[in-house]
């Protein structure tokens, strides 16, 4: 078996001159519609283990007839009669934001806008698109067309585009600070120390892109047990309405420095930095379809992404309800899912925004068994 075919094989475990040898020091399992999860080795025990700061949350038990009806309907926000705001102190315009797709700014597929307001004084700071069923079937489209290019770029490319994507933000912390400040009411200086985190959790991720590629376990044969991580496939990720900014980098940039493609929904209350950050994608190099970015109401769209059949995995952060819906949507078609249950987290920390579950979360491991026989001289 050579390089190229053993990386090609989609499978959870790979035996080499052997079969069905297994070891609890080394994780079984399998991919696509053979299931998800390990059983064995350190990547089994992480699905029944929590980090030490998580508080364990309680999910809710609501009855199916319930979650089939979850994003499926709402209400279309009011039409704000607030007058619009000065924001960079040229004549105030009505600024319409588009979606981001296959490397692309494009309209969404209603053709319909939904206002953004201020939360300091209701006034329309701009408009976005309200992104739709079919925005997120062209958006996972894009992802998957670009992932296998994504994943043969290499860790090294990979790092080199987050440390560019990084200097590029850096260039604009003064506009993304304004932005937040003003949409969110926070103060000037905690919206820039915003701004420098995010750049700083890019530099983070590219310093990762080669350092979590797999171990060697110890099985009890003559030869070599491998583990090696691989990137999970299409991953449509939920933010949270929390530091809007740093939470779209930090899920971001940890599946995408593993070699996943994205489809990001950004914040329902405050989307407009994760909106402007198409502006920073553009410019750095980053391939088209790598990340998406459809906005709109947020559980309709995590509906969408829940029941697409090719994303491969769904990390959601927002509302109790929405982990229970992804959790349950996602059974029919064998989907791994991320969900908070309803709980925050310090997206400031380093342990909670950017620890070493992101990783777990963005990879999958194939295990390849290697044994080696005794050596006679002829």
């Amino acid at each position: 078996m050579n390089e190229c075919t053993f990386f090609s094989l989609q499978a959870g475990t790979v035996w080499i001159n052997a079969h069905n040898l297994f070891d609890a020091a080394s994780g079984f399992g399998g991919v696509k519609e053979s299931g998800y999860g390990r059983d064995g080795g350190k990547e089994g025990l992480f699905e029944f283990v929590r980090p030490t700061w998580a508080v364990r949350a309680k999910p809710m038990l609501q009855a199916e007839g319930n979650l089939e009806k979850f994003g499926s309907s709402f209400d279309k926000p009011p039409i704000p009669t607030g007058k619009n705001q000065e924001v960079s102190g040229t004549p105030s315009v009505d600024r319409s934001y588009k979606l981001y797709i296959g490397g692309v700014q494009c309209r969404p597929d209603s053709g319909y806008s939904r206002p953004v307001v201020s939360a300091s004084d209701g006034s329309v700071l701009a408009y976005i698109p309200d992104g739709g069923r079919k925005d997120i079937r062209n958006a996972v489209e894009s992802a998957n067309k670009a992932l296998s290019g994504w994943q043969k770029k290499g860790p090294h490319v990979r790092a080199q585009i987050l440390y560019y994507l990084a200097e590029n933000l850096e260039q604009r912390v003064d506009e993304f600070s304004r932005a937040l400040s003003i949409q969110s009411s926070m103060p000037k200086e905690e919206a820039q120390k915003e701004v420098d985190l995010s750049v700083a959790r890019l530099f983070h991720w590219a310093a990762l892109c080669d350092k979590f590629g797999g171990t060697i376990q110890e099985t009890p044969i003559h030869g070599f047990t491998l583990c090696c991580r691989e990137p999970v496939g299409v991953i449509g990720i939920i933010c949270p309405d929390e530091k809007p900014l740093l939470s779209f980098i930090s899920l971001m940039g940890a599946a995408i420095a593993r070699g996943n493609t994205t489809v990001m929904v950004p914040s329902g209350k405050n989307p407009l930095p994760a909106l402007a950050l198409y502006q920073v994608l553009e410019t750095s190099d980053l391939p088209g379809g790598v990340v998406n970015i459809v906005c709109g109401e947020v559980d309709q769209l995590t509906r969408h992404l829940t029941l697409h059949s090719n994303v491969q995995s769904v990390w959601y952060f927002g509302t109790e309800e929405g982990s229970r819906f992804v959790e349950w949507g996602s059974a029919e078609n064998l989907k791994r899912t991320w969900v908070n249950n309803g709980v925050t987290r310090d997206w400031n920390s380093a342990t909670q925004g950017s620890g070493e579950e992101f990783l777990l979360h963005a990879t999958q491991c194939k295990n390849v068994w290697l044994p080696g026989g005794e050596i006679f001289a002829n």
